[in-house]
């Protein structure tokens, strides 16, 4: 019995300490992810992730778990700040090997990446930018069309979802895009004509 209280503590031990490291990654890609936003391209804070990202993935493996729920969205979060540290950076966008991950953490971060791309769009857009927008919005529909190849059961990736939510922010965003060009357009024309005075 001593032998068997042992052992479980010590797994129930690693099994926290995985799921804190799960953790600290988790914070540490959202705020990479609030950083670009918030206009900082030198991101710094990035070069720790990959290490922690890599460590993460070397001890969930063996302890069987990497499926964990803390473990997953962690690994999504990593794989939306890296893709989008990528895009910002003008770079290819990593490919799962190199983020230490598999498909389903890489298909939901990539997705989530489109929600992220709104965003500077819509940030484009403030700044009187939206020929800008609009490569971002052409970005936008790259990886829609990578997401609409893949197709698998709920219970191996809830992807219908993303995929559904991401061609609804495609088509707001496309709109929006489409209509701040048109109203640039006017102003560069001089401005529309205003109606004609009764005589």
């Amino acid at each position: 019995m001593a032998e068997m209280e042992k052992e479980l503590r010590e797994l129930v031990e690693s099994r926290d300490e995985i799921f804190e490291e799960a953790r600290d990654l988790r914070r540490r890609s959202q705020s990479v992810m609030r950083r670009i936003h918030a206009g900082d391209r030198l991101l710094r804070e990035y070069e720790a992730l990959p290490g922690i990202a890599r460590r993460l993935v070397e001890r969930a493996r063996p302890a069987r778990l990497l499926e964990e729920e803390p473990v997953q969205t962690a690994l999504q979060e990593w794989v939306e700040a890296s893709l989008l540290r990528a895009v910002v950076m003008g770079r290819s966008l990593p490919t799962p090997p190199s983020l230490f991950v598999g498909a389903v953490p890489y298909l939901l971060g990539l997705s989530d990446l489109v929600g992220e791309l709104r965003r500077l769009a819509v940030t484009s857009l403030g700044k009187g930018a939206p020929e800008r927008a609009e490569a971002q919005v052409r970005q936008m529909d790259d990886i829609l069309a990578i997401l609409m190849h893949f197709e698998a059961p709920r219970s191996v990736i809830a992807l219908k979802p993303k995929q559904d939510t991401a061609r609804s922010l495609l088509e707001k965003t496309r709109g929006e895009v489409a209509m701040a060009l048109y109203l640039q357009s006017i102003v560069r024309k001089g401005g529309s004509k205003g109606p004609e005075k009764r005589r």
